[in-house]
Formats: C-alpha cells, sequence, structure tokens
C-alpha cells in the first residue's frame, strides 16, 4: 500500500463526507476510495471513519490522524518543492471566501494575480454575505471584516474599515442632514442585512457608545443594491467604507455623523491550519495579506 496515497485518500473522505465525493476530487473509483481507506484502518488497527447510509463521520482516532496526516502530507509537500527548487510548481487546490462585495474589489483581483504566478493551483473562490464554516464547507482561507471571537484559527491582521452612514447629496438638500443617530427615525434609512431583519447600528465611542435600530423603509440582503438605492437618492444607508469610497470622492454620496462613527473594525485573513497548511495555502495568504496591508483603501 502507498502509504502518501492513502492518507491523501483519507483526507479526501473526511473533508468530502463521503467515499463518492472523494473519489470525484481524486479522480479515482469508489471501490479503489474504499480499499485504501479500509487498507489504512488495518494497517494502523483502528476506525477512521463511522460509515452511515447517509454520510461518514471521522471516529475520535479519525479526528487525531485528520490532523497528523494533514501535517505530514504538507511537510512531504514542502520537502519536494526544496528539493525540486520549483517554488513556482504549487500544485493543488486552494478554496477561499470573503463577503460579496469585498471580494469583487478586492480578493478576486488578488486570487487571480496568485493563480497567474502559479497554474497548477485550482481555486474554489465562495463570495457570501454570510458567516462562512470554514471546516464544514473545507475552506482554506477567508477574509473577514469584524472583531473576531478567540479560536484555534491564525489571523492575521492586515487593514482597518469605517461604518459611514451616507446619502446623495439631492437626498441631503431636500430633507436636511441628521445632526445625531437619533434624528434617524425623522429620515429614511435604507438598511442591508442577510437575513432581512432590522439591523442595529451603532454609533460613539466607549461611555458614549449607543446602539439604535432604525426603522428600515427597504432592507436588502445586497449591499451593492443598499449602494444604488442611496445613490439613486431613495434615502440614508449605513456601509463599510471601502463600499462607498469612490462615490464619496466623486461628489455622489456625503457622509452624515461623521462624529459619531464607532471604533473601525479590524480586517483578518484567517486560515485554519498555521504551519501545518499546505505550501499553497501558505503562500496565497502571505501573497494576499502582503497586498491587503498595501492596499490604501483598508487604512481607517
Amino acid at each position: 500500500m502507498d502509504r502518501f496515497l492513502a492518507m491523501r485518500v483519507f483526507v479526501s473522505v473526511a473533508e468530502e463526507r463521503g467515499f463518492a465525493a472523494a473519489a470525484r476530487r481524486l479522480a479515482m473509483s469508489p471501490p479503489a476510495v474504499t480499499r485504501f481507506v479500509s487498507a489504512l484502518e488495518q494497517s494502523l488497527g483502528a476506525q477512521l471513519l463511522q460509515r452511515t447510509t447517509r454520510n461518514v463521520r471521522l471516529t475520535d482516532a479519525g479526528t487525531r490522524y485528520l490532523a497528523d496526516c494533514k501535517r505530514l502530507l504538507g511537510e512531504l509537500e514542502d520537502a519536494e518543492l526544496a528539493l525540486s527548487g520549483a517554488q513556482g510548481e504549487l500544485r493543488g487546490p486552494l478554496a477561499l471566501t470573503a463577503s460579496v462585495m469585498f471580494g469583487r474589489m478586492f480578493v478576486a483581483p488578488i486570487l487571480l494575480g496568485f493563480l497567474d504566478q502559479h497554474p497548477k493551483v485550482q481555486a474554489r473562490a465562495l463570495f457570501a454575505d454570510r458567516v462562512v464554516d470554514l471546516i464544514e464547507e473545507r475552506i482554506d482561507v477567508a477574509v473577514r471584516i469584524a472583531r473576531l471571537p478567540d479560536s484555534s484559527f491564525t489571523a492575521l491582521r492586515v487593514g482597518t474599515v469605517r461604518e459611514v452612514v451616507v446619502a446623495s447629496p439631492a437626498y441631503v438638500k431636500q430633507h436636511g442632514a441628521p445632526k445625531s443617530p437619533r434624528e434617524l427615525s425623522d429620515l429614511t434609512v435604507i438598511s442591508f442585512a442577510t437575513n432581512l431583519s432590522a439591523p442595529a447600528w451603532s454609533f460613539g465611542k466607549g461611555k458614549r457608545a449607543i446602539t439604535i435600530r432604525p426603522s428600515s423603509r427597504l432592507i436588502v440582503n445586497s449591499s451593492e443594491v443598499a449602494l444604488q438605492a442611496v445613490l439613486a437618492g431613495a434615502g440614508i444607508t449605513r456601509m463599510i467604507s471601502y463600499m462607498a469610497a469612490a462615490d464619496i470622492k466623486a461628489g455622489r454620496l456625503k457622509v452624515l455623523l461623521s462624529e459619531f462613527e464607532p471604533e473601525p473594525l479590524p480586517i483578518h485573513v484567517i486560515h485554519r491550519e498555521g504551519k501545518n497548511a499546505a505550501a499553497r495555502v501558505r503562500a496565497f495568504v502571505d501573497f494576499a495579506v502582503d497586498q491587503l496591508r498595501a492596499h490604501p483603501l483598508l487604512k481607517a
């Protein structure tokens, strides 16, 4: 039995949570995948996977062995690259995620530049305005704009952005500009929320911080739709500064209530396996971190 191939097969089954899906990923037949995993379990004298008619789950031993497999396979990949001296020959799958608009504006150009340098890497990008579970959805790298909870993931801070209230000059001329957050109740508010429920807006810092939940005439689950509505003079919205930067600079939007802005939001590049990640993942993280830290829009 080719032990390293068997380990790769096991990792694929664990990540895909199924033998058929792993077989498709590896371009192997399902019986061959089953034979490799069975031979590996027999060699180790331990059950790695619990098989049911609906899915496949890791046993406790399988969970521990999966972490070891990823570390060893990553070290093997590094050793092969070092021996060949072919740092440009990174290869294999790479999965990443970011929010929709941030992904379009920042992550997609970075990813395309990375793929241009490393033609043997195959990428999968999930741009979604929700918190993506990196383990559940088999994601290697995420870009998050938020204050992060404690976790075992590696997080590298790459910048900050502001939360800004904006409206078109025409809307402000007709309805006036609010002098405090509480005056938003007298104006037409457009809100962006992934679950289409009225979001709470926080203002101020420290002891002066307040939270309000403005009555929204329109709630959309797309930040770009909210932006277009505000540009059309339909009302006031709140968004992250990079989203409106071009329109603010061009005079198509005005920033309101700037003296009440909360603390800037940090931006992090997150990946799951730290130093044990595959060389292609670490290379992409280094590439993305350098690019994002240098971007002028990501410095609040």
